[in-house]
This record gives C-alpha cells, sequence and structure tokens, in this order.
C-alpha cells in the first residue's frame, strides 16, 4: 500500500501507519512541498516510483499552506498523505547568508512532529527510488542516517574543503592540512535521511534555529550541526547525487544505485534541456528518460485496491548496517563544515 490512501491534510486514515494492525511496520516515506510551482510534478513521480518497486510503507507529503488545491488534488489521486504544516523562518534579517532559494526548506524540521510514526525516510521531492529501500526502516534506532556529500561542484566554493581540493569521497586523494588543524566532521546530503519523529526533538530543532546563524546550504547546515554527534554514514546508492557521476566515478556502481538525486543544475527531468554542464552526457540522459518512464507509466497511477493488498515486507539478505563503511574521517565537535 505505497503510497498510502488519500486523506485529508494532518488526518491519516484507514491505510496510513498511523492505523496499521499489529505486525504492521509504523513507518512512512516524508517528502516536502512548498507553492504552486512545478515540483509537484516530482512529487508525482516519487508516488509511482514508490509503487513501482512495492514499496510496503505510505508517502507523507509535508505542505505549506500556500500548495494550491488544485495540486493537493493531484497528490490525493495518487494515494499521498497530506499533512499541512506551518513555515519555519530564520532569524529575523539574517537570510542573506543562506542562499535564498533554500531558505523556505526550513519548514523540513517540522516533520519531526509526525509522532504518529516510528521511524521515517525523508525524501526530495527531485529524487526518484529504483530499487525498494524498506530495509531502511530497520536500521537501530537512535541515529540519524544520510549518505555522505560531495564538495567538488562550484556551489561549494565559499568552502575550506572545496580552497583546498579537499573531498570526503575521496579523502586520501587531497589530505586536510595539518596546519588547518582537524579536518571538519563528516557532512551529509540532506536530500535522503532516515529519522525517528519526536515532538521533544522538534522542539530543540525549532528553538535552536531561532538563534542560529543562516548559512549558504540552509537547513541542511543546520541538520549537518544538530546531528554530527548521531550522524551515521549509509552507502550513497542511497542517494546518488548526480555530481558524483563526473567527479567520483571511481565510487559510482550505477546499476547498483537505489536513489538517484536530480539535484545538479539542468537536472530536474520535468525541465531538462540538456543545455546546462554536464546534462549532455550519456547517463544523464538515460537517467532523465528512465525518471519520465516511471512517471508516463499510467500502470502506476494510485488505485483504491492499492490501499487494501499489503505489501510485502522487503528485507536485506544481511544486516543493512553490516554494509555501512566506517567513516574514514573522525567526529569532531566543531561548527559546520559549509
Amino acid at each position: 500500500m505505497a503510497p498510502g490512501m488519500p486523506t485529508d491534510e494532518g488526518k491519516p486514515t484507514v491505510g496510513s501507519a498511523a492505523n496499521c494492525t499489529v505486525g504492521c511496520r509504523k513507518g512512512a516515506y516524508v517528502t516536502f512541498l512548498a507553492g504552486s510551482g512545478d515540483y509537484v510534478k516530482g512529487v508525482v513521480g516519487l508516488a509511482k516510483g514508490l509503487r513501482k518497486v512495492r514499496s510496503a510503507n505510505p508517502l507523507v507529503v509535508a505542505m505549506l499552506p500556500d500548495v494550491p488545491e488544485e495540486h493537493r488534488d493531484i497528490l490525493r489521486g495518487q494515494g499521498c498523505i497530506l499533512h499541512e504544516i506551518e513555515p519555519v523562518y530564520p532569524p529575523e534579517n539574517q537570510v542573506q547568508f543562506a542562499m535564498a532559494y533554500y531558505v523556505i526548506n526550513y519548514s523540513k524540521l517540522r516533520i519531526w512532529n509526525f509522532e504518529e510514526y516510528n521511524k521515517m525516510i525523508y525524501l526530495d521531492a527531485d529524487i526518484q527510488v529504483y530499487d525498494n529501500i524498506d530495509h531502511l526502516f530497520d536500521t537501530p534506532d537512535g541515529y540519524f542516517y544520510a549518505v555522505m556529500d560531495c564538495f567538488c561542484e562550484k556551489t561549494w566554493s565559499h568552502s575550506r574543503q572545496y580552497s583546498i581540493g579537499y573531498c570526503q569521497q575521496c579523502p586520501d586523494k587531497v589530505s586536510w592540512p595539518a596546519e588547518m588543524g582537524l579536518p571538519p566532521p563528516l557532512y551529509f546530503n540532506a536530500g535522503v535521511f532516515v529519522f525517528e519523529p519526536s515532538r521533544l526533538t522538534c522542539r530543540a530543532l525549532l528553538e535552536t534555529v531561532k538563534i542560529t546563524t543562516p548559512t549558504p546550504f540552509a537547513e541542511q547546515d543546520f541538520l549537518n550541526m544538530f546531528f554530527q554527534k548521531t550522524y551515521k554514514p549509509i552507502p550513497l546508492v542511497y542517494n546518488l547525487v548526480l555530481a558524483m557521476l563526473w567527479r567520483h566515478p571511481e565510487n559510482v556502481e550505477l546499476e547498483k544505485v537505489k536513489v538517484v538525486h536530480y539535484c545538479a543544475a539542468g537536472s530536474k527531468p520535468w525541465r531538462y534541456t540538456g543545455k546546462e554542464a554536464n546534462m549532455d552526457r550519456e547517463d544523464i540522459k538515460m537517467l532523465v528518460a528512465k525518471w519520465w518512464d516511471v512517471y508516463n507509466d499510467e500502470s502506476l497511477d494510485f488505485k483504491a485496491d492499492d490501499a487494501e493488498v499489503a505489501g510485502e515486507s522487503f528485507s536485506m539478505p544481511s544486516s543493512v548496517m553490516a554494509s555501512m563503511p566506517e567513516p574514514k574521517v573522525a567526529y569532531i565537535p566543531a561548527s559546520s563544515a559549509a
């Protein structure tokens, strides 16, 4: 039953994880949507992608009040659970330190309030799931799981990492200079992460953001700071940031990738022209076409019967944590790397 039954905002009904029977895992995927733009297409594609891989968990859409009713109807029609949230803003008059188009993403912090679920997997709307990842709900509690980011694109030109050519994806290629002290802590990409909802954690997040000066990557930097001590890296197959294809091809086995993050400039499938840098690559063209294959597949549209069929339980041959690599960079109590 993934995604679950369409419902009224914030009121999960029969078929959602909040009402699952004994033996049913209380987990859900969650994404974020704001405004009347075209990201609704990404959410539709994500809902259909989760159905294609036969996920047993619903898709919750945490959306701001400015999402138009027309888009809400589309998402209900795709079986999404709609959950309206109020915006979250960084400290007043300090948004100039963050990239303006990232500021609204602080509103994601409210998903920690969704306590009707024991564990959730957050997915950005420009992500597609190409293999079942329900086993991530079985990761040990008490940690924040996400894939390590890459520092090699120009969007990182403000950072110390970029200036010296250091990247945690290949820490042995350019070592962190001894004269700069300890290397920065591990830094994750917040397009995909596994977390445990908690009102106490949500309250702490919202109180902390009030006194935290925004930095270029806004809520991603903030989450890295807040969860630094509980962060556990997971393999990049769970969040392939497209820049990895040309920055660290030696680390990518494309046929094994489960989740693709269309976050590179020009890579959003619903806006794709192939004219931006690196967008004429054959692997990019293939991945864009793959997204459209899912989006255009009418057999993946939500049907009422979908909610009545119990999803199969997917598990790895061995513990998912057994495949998690040990980080090469030690955790240290320092500020955000960005």
